[in-house]
């Protein structure tokens, strides 16, 4: 077991939490709990909690990353391999980093710089088995849970499991190649999972296909006047559950 993986009951927010104790956390660390009273998404979206039937997760890099901002790309390859190995699921990602099964969302990752200036801190949320209640009370239409999607989950066990095969696995061992080499070596694989690539996409502005991901971790878009376009913010997706 890894001891750099911190358990706790519940807490306001486990990116939170890594924030305000880094001195907690070596080079590659984790916190994680299954109760999260104020956790938030992408775009300061509110998380709503569901106890016990989710994993809230935090993983703490504290080591130099040749390219940092292609982080939440590498992050969602880590949890599709993670959900893998687990379940034996095959996940899709919406550019950048939010992870569907079965063309609902069930995974959404959170990367923010930590008060020291150096440190990086990866929110992940995972769906374990919120009941369809519980995404029809928070208005989210899209999302769902492992166990609504047939997969055996066992709250008991399962988020020590993920926390800290994600710590081991996900994050510690593959950043000896991403730290220094970046999302190059991984841009194929997460290319074969992106569902975005040759669907049309709209944004602020216009809509076009998008054709790419390119080695920063940009979305290639090729706008209805044939232009490029690329992307590191918002795009909506046409045809896997009306916009995402």
């Amino acid at each position: 077991m890894n001891e750099s993986v911190i358990y706790l009951p519940e807490v306001d927010s486990t990116n939170l939490w890594a924030k305000q104790n880094l001195d907690k956390f070596g080079p590659v660390g984790a916190v994680y709990s299954t109760h999260q009273t104020a956790g938030r998404g992408r775009l300061g979206r509110s998380w709503t909690d569901a106890p016990g039937l989710g994993l809230y997760y935090t993983a703490v890099i504290r080591v130099d990353l040749v390219q940092p901002a292609t982080l939440p790309l590498f992050a969602s390859l880590a949890v599709c391999d993670a959900l893998r190995a687990r379940y034996g699921v095959e996940c899709q990602i919406k550019w950048p980093n939010d992870l569907l099964l079965n063309g609902k969302k069930i995974v959404g990752i959170l990367c923010e710089g930590a008060p020291d200036g150096h440190s990086i801190v990866v929110g992940i949320g995972i769906n374990l088995a919120q009941p369809q209640s519980y995404f029809d009370a928070a208005g989210l239409p899209h999302g769902t849970s492992l166990a609504l999607q047939g997969v055996p989950v066992d709250t008991t066990a399962d988020p020590e499991w993920l926390a800290q095969y994600l710590t081991d696995f996900g994050f510690d061992r593959a950043l000896y190649t991403y730290e220094a080499e970046g999302f190059a070596p991984y841009r194929e694989r997460y290319k074969a999972l992106c569902v975005n690539l040759g669907r049309r996409v709209t944004y602020d502005g216009g809509a076009g296909v998008a054709t790419d991901v390119d080695t920063d971790g940009r979305l290639i878009v090729h706008d209805e006047r044939g232009d490029t376009r690329v992307f590191t913010g918002e795009v909506s997706v046409k045809g896997i559950y009306g916009a995402v």
